[in-house]
């Protein structure tokens, strides 16, 4: 073993298998069913699946049990404001699911099903076609302007441009964030990744240690900058003793924080 081919192997068992996939997609099914036979046909402009399940690097449970599935919908009447809109959603979901799966999180309703939960984001479209989402920094007595669809384009176009390991990265970092208490939101450390130069890099191991190279602590907390300073400053030992001819010493203080899966 070395360095990469822990990396590569840990990254490969975090993939959602099809079976997986086939339970999710089932009750995205389902859901769709449920909201058509609850509210009147004319409801809603859109319903789809966004987030890190469109874009395939979704993390199973058993790696980080704060994974879900994203789904919007998309009402015709853009004339309430958010609170009405979730508690539509919430109305459905409390007739068509059990209680005790169900459960608010601004500004999501979260359907919290067998191995998945799923979360409802309600959301108008703007004159200009931009998606609206209820804000946080009003209480989410506002909308806020989003794009959901457009990153999943720039993180294939990144990832196809990178030898295919921009995934196996996220996959990786993604189960290092979810093991640390989520330093970072999903969306932003995808967004880190995606944004990020990678130069002369072949094997995963080298997009690893150039993205975690790069990392910064700044206007991070103190308990947040802990952590990102020991991935740091592992990484950066396992590197030398690598450079010195001690793999399998190197690939022991990698587990530290990237342990086997």
């Amino acid at each position: 073993m070395s360095i990469n081919s822990h990396l590569v192997t840990t990254a490969g068992s975090l993939i959602i298998t099809q079976t997986e996939r086939d339970v999710i997609d089932n009750h995205i099914t389902a859901l769709k069913n449920k909201l058509s036979s609850y509210f009147d046909k004319d409801t809603f402009e859109e319903q789809f699946t966004f987030g890190s399940y469109a874009r395939k690097t979704l993390m199973p449970r058993r790696a980080d049990p704060a994974s879900d599935v994203d789904f919007m919908l998309v009402f015709k009447n853009k004339s309430y404001q958010p609170a009405t809109y979730l508690r539509y959603l919430r109305e459905f979901a409390v007739e068509k699911y059990y209680s005790s799966e169900i459960y608010q999180s601004h500004p999501t309703i979260v359907l919290e099903l067998s191995k998945i939960k799923i979360e409802l984001v309600p959301s108008i479209k703007s004159a200009w076609d931009d998606y609206q989402i209820p804000a946080p920094s009003s209480n989410y007595e506002a909308w806020l302007t989003t794009h959901p669809t457009i990153f999943n384009a720039t993180l294939s176009s990144k990832n196809t441009a990178e030898k295919s390991l921009i995934r196996p990265l996220v996959r990786i970092m993604k189960y290092w964030n979810a093991a640390n208490d989520h330093v970072y939101s999903s969306y932003e450390l995808e967004g880190l990744i995606a944004n990020h130069f990678y130069y002369y890099c072949n094997s995963l191991w080298d997009y690893f240690n150039s993205f975690v190279s790069s990392l910064s602590t700044y206007g991070k907390p103190s308990y947040k900058v802990t952590k990102i300073e020991k991935l740091k400053n592992v990484v950066s030992e396992a590197k030398q003793l690598d450079a010195n001819g001690y793999p399998s010493i190197a690939e022991n203080k990698l587990k530290e924080v990237i342990p086997v899966y």
